[in-house]
């Protein structure tokens, strides 16, 4: 399902920061296995490739920092390897040529050159900030070309629900329009409400 779909299904909330991009134009969906790494280090990042199972997304804290790549080609192997389903990083990565080429889905803050440390500490399956959205383990998290949402687990069938019906309005108002209803009434009535038009 469309991100921004699912977005408006939740009120408009737990959306990341549109920072938080697709590198590979690839989309992603899975459940996340979260990692909460310190700044400039990524050695809980490779511990959570071995942890995730396939389809699973990887997503990343990294404090703060936009400079340290804590995701590469070299790493991206071992993931495409896992079958694991994609990473969001608020954060950098880099070897996005690689990345593409192996055909896997990662999104990310930035993309740096810069490497990064490998000594710790750092958490796994917590929940975590990325993009300024909640992220916990188990999450739903889907990205698209318009950005990434997560889906908390226990909303999952309340927010499917919600975007059916989103859809089905949808699908009646691009039949509206097609059959040459351009505008919605409800536009200048809220226009006069405001006392903007007669």
């Amino acid at each position: 399902l469309a991100s921004s779909n699912l977005a408006d299904a939740m009120g408009r909330f737990n959306f990341m920061d549109p920072a938080i991009q697709s590198r590979s134009a690839l989309p992603l969906c899975g459940l996340a296995v979260t990692v909460n790494a310190r700044p400039a280090d990524n050695l809980m990042i490779h511990k959570a490739l071995q942890v995730a199972t396939p389809g699973d997304i990887v997503v990343v804290s990294t404090g703060g920092n936009t400079t340290s790549a804590v995701f590469g080609e070299l790493m991206c192997h071992t993931a495409v390897a896992a079958r694991l389903g994609g990473i969001v990083v608020d954060g950098a990565i880099r070897d996005v040529e690689g990345i593409t080429r192996l055909g896997f889905p990662a999104f990310s803050r930035t993309v740096s050159p810069g490497s990064c440390d490998k000594d710790g500490p750092g958490e796994i399956n917590v929940p975590i900030s990325c993009g300024g959205a909640v992220v916990s383990p188990g999450d739903m998290v889907v990205g698209d070309a318009d950005g990434v949402v997560v889906v908390p687990r226990g909303d999952a069938e309340v927010v499917l629900a919600a975007v059916a019906e989103l859809m089905n309005r949808e699908a009646t108002r691009i039949a509206e329009i097609k059959g040459g209803g351009l505008f919605k009434a409800e536009i200048d009535d809220t226009l006069r409400k405001h006392g903007i038009v007669e």
